[in-house]
C-alpha cells in the first residue's frame, strides 16, 4: 500500500496545493475559530483526492473506509470550508466536482502544460495551402492560409498538428 503522502499525488501536478492548504485553513480558522490550526493531514489528503478527481466513494475505497465515512467528513469539513471560500455560506455544494470547478475559478488550478509538445524538433513535412485571396478594401488584402505541420514523434504514429480550423 502507498503511504498516505503518496496517495492522491497527482494533484500537486494540476493545483497550487500550498495556497489551497493556507485559504482552506484561513477558511477552517473562520469558521471554526477554537479548531486546530491549519488543515489535518486528513483534510490535505481528501482534498487532494478531490483534486485528483476522485469521488467520496473512491477516496474511502483507497483509505479503507466507508463511503458513508467519507462523504460524511467532506460535507462537515472541506466543504464548507469550500463554501467559505466562494462566500456562498448557504448554497449546498451539489457534487464533489463543483469543487474543481469553484477552486479553478478561484485560480487555484495552475498552468497545465499542451497536450501536444513539440520538443524543440523541426516538422517532418508541411504544407501549406491559400484557400482564398480577396480585396477587402482599397489599400487592404486578405489571404486564406491552410496550415499543416507533421512533426516526428516518439511514438510509432506520427502526430500531426492540423492548424486550419479557426479558434
Amino acid at each position: 500500500m502507498a503511504s498516505k503522502e503518496d496517495l492522491f499525488a497527482e494533484a500537486a501536478k494540476h493545483w497550487d496545493l500550498e495556497r489551497l492548504y493556507q485559504a482552506f485553513a484561513e477558511a477552517k480558522r473562520q469558521i471554526s475559530p477554537r479548531s486546530r490550526r491549519g488543515l489535518t493531514e486528513t483534510e490535505k489528503l481528501y482534498l487532494r483526492g478531490l483534486l485528483s478527481g476522485c469521488s467520496p466513494a473512491e477516496i474511502a475505497r483507497q483509505l479503507f473506509q466507508s463511503s458513508k465515512s467519507a462523504e460524511v467528513y467532506l460535507c462537515k469539513t472541506l466543504y464548507q470550508y469550500v463554501k467559505k471560500l466562494a462566500d456562498v455560506p448557504n448554497e449546498p455544494v451539489g457534487n464533489w466536482r463543483n469543487i474543481c470547478d469553484r477552486l479553478q475559478e478561484a485560480g487555484y488550478k495552475t498552468q497545465s502544460a499542451p497536450e501536444f509538445k513539440i520538443n524543440n524538433s523541426v516538422p517532418t513535412e508541411a504544407l501549406v495551402k491559400i484557400v482564398g485571396i480577396g480585396v477587402i478594401e482599397k489599400n487592404t488584402i486578405s489571404i486564406d492560409i491552410n496550415l499543416r505541420l507533421e512533426f516526428p514523434s516518439t511514438s510509432e504514429a506520427p502526430k500531426t498538428e492540423d492548424l486550419d480550423k479557426d479558434g
